[in-house]
């Protein structure tokens, strides 16, 4: 899923086919831009959501085959073109919305349910699209690529639990503190203690149990895709092994991915083959 909350996303990449790479440029760049309406710069909560109504607003009226307005005509006439081309779904492109609403206020989880919700939203609409412009829409692979977007997610959350409460954000469930004798304003930046940790290898455990449900999806999806979503899911867990081995102290460090991870994340998507086979 960019920056944010796309750092994992497959942007129109090499192991894309080529006829798919406009419709998958296009999906990110709708994304990523409500993305930075939600969180990025410094305009107050009711600005941030009427520029979101505003942007619904265009999102609607393409997909009604009408024009956008002028602000972001560049996102909306690609996108406009992938809807015409592919019949990308309006419930899945809306979700991401609500889930941009949602970051914009800023509301704390209550718990892992809450959490699962928005990630619904938030993450899943992704690999639905993704799913969708492969012509794939049975239940189980459906049930698989929600697991592994939501695994996703809730590894970014983890992987930038300090940045993110460096910027008075953090998801985090309300019932996951209380579970571990913690308190809200025990959650900083730099902070550490064996509760903390404790608490973050919870989380951790949580994701990966998330994309073990879910990775079998990659080796039974054909070519290029499959081996794109292959390495998409050898690079969040390769994010959970780098906090494992930092002892989950992930409010002092982020863990991030270099060149090196490269060669592990080829041969753990090579062993997801041959498990396949």
């Amino acid at each position: 899923m960019g920056v944010g909350h796309y750092e994992n996303f497959p942007v129109a990449s090499l192991l894309c086919p080529p006829a798919l790479r406009p419709a998958v440029a296009a999906i990110y760049h709708y994304a990523r831009t409500a993305d930075d309406i939600a969180d990025e710069g410094d305009a107050p909560q009711a600005q941030r959501l009427a520029d979101l109504a505003a942007y619904r607003s265009d999102l609607r009226a393409v997909l009604g085959g009408r024009p956008p307005g002028p602000r972001w005509a560049k996102v909306f006439d690609a996108l406009g073109a992938q809807i015409a081309r592919h019949g990308l779904p309006g419930r899945l492109l809306e979700d991401l919305l609500d889930a941009f609403e949602q970051d914009a206020r800023n509301p704390l989880p209550a718990d892992r349910a809450a959490l699962l919700d928005y990630c619904r939203r938030s993450a899943n609409p992704i690999g639905r699209l993704l799913l969708h412009l492969y012509r794939i829409d049975d239940p189980t692979a459906l049930r698989r690529a929600d697991a592994v977007c939501s695994a996703l997610q809730l590894i970014n959350f983890w992987q930038d639990l300090g940045p993110d409460l460096a910027r008075g954000r953090h998801y985090v469930p309300e019932a996951d503190l209380r579970a571990f004798g913690l308190r809200r304003d025990q959650l900083a930046p730099g902070a550490d203690s064996p509760a903390l940790r404790a608490l973050v290898k919870s989380l951790c455990d949580w994701a990966r149990g998330l994309m073990t449900e879910g990775s079998p999806l990659a080796p039974a999806l054909p070519g290029r895709a499959g081996w794109e979503l292959r390495l998409v899911v050898q690079g969040g867990l390769r994010i959970l092994a780098k906090i494992e081995r930092m002892d989950h102290a992930a409010l002092t460090h982020r863990p991030t991915l270099t060149a090196a991870d490269g060669p592990p994340m080829l041969l753990g998507a090579l062993q997801m083959r041959r498990a396949a086979r």
